[in-house]
């Protein structure tokens, strides 16, 4: 079955989703919805990515999501501004809230504790990951002005 697309937002989500479509059928692993979601710029909640499962999963075989109704609706979110990360300044804004005595640094331990247990959890596998980037080599710490730095980088 094609798809005509109306515009770049659709031919784009097509694309993502695509990626993780194994077999051309159109269909992907629910399992994959959040990676599609994160590979279009978004940064959904835990909570977000099984809302848009519960959206768009199909009735006939339960596990996977078709883009028949993966598209609309995260067309839709998309242009809502739904899942949107937040801006380098409330990040900063953010980080300067968490170091009290405002040494311009968190130590790894009082940023490590508040990633795994505040909010939504980070794994220790995205902690890993996280940490050669965040850390400065010599002291330890994670100098937060630069770490955002080299985020927006990536972002």
């Amino acid at each position: 079955m094609d798809l005509d697309f109306n515009n770049d937002l659709e031919k784009r989500i097509s694309d993502a989703f695509c990626v993780f479509d194994h077999h051309g059928d159109k269909l992907i692993d629910v399992r994959e919805v959040g990676t599609v979601l994160r590979l279009l710029g978004c940064v959904p909640t835990e909570q977000e990515v099984n809302e848009v499962i519960s959206a768009t999963e199909t009735e006939e075989t339960s596990g996977v999501v078709h883009l028949t109704k993966f598209l609309p609706h995260v067309s839709q979110l998309l242009m809502e501004r739904k899942m949107e990360p937040a801006a380098p300044e409330k990040i900063l804004e953010a980080f300067k809230i968490l170091d009290f005595e405002n040494k311009g640094y968190l130590t790894k331990d009082s940023f490590g504790k508040l990633m795994m247990e505040e909010g939504e959890p980070f794994t220790q596998e995205e902690m890993d990951e996280m940490w050669p980037v965040a850390i400065d080599p010599i002291s330890g710490h994670i100098p937060y002005e630069l770490y955002l730095n080299q985020l927006m980088v990536y972002l």
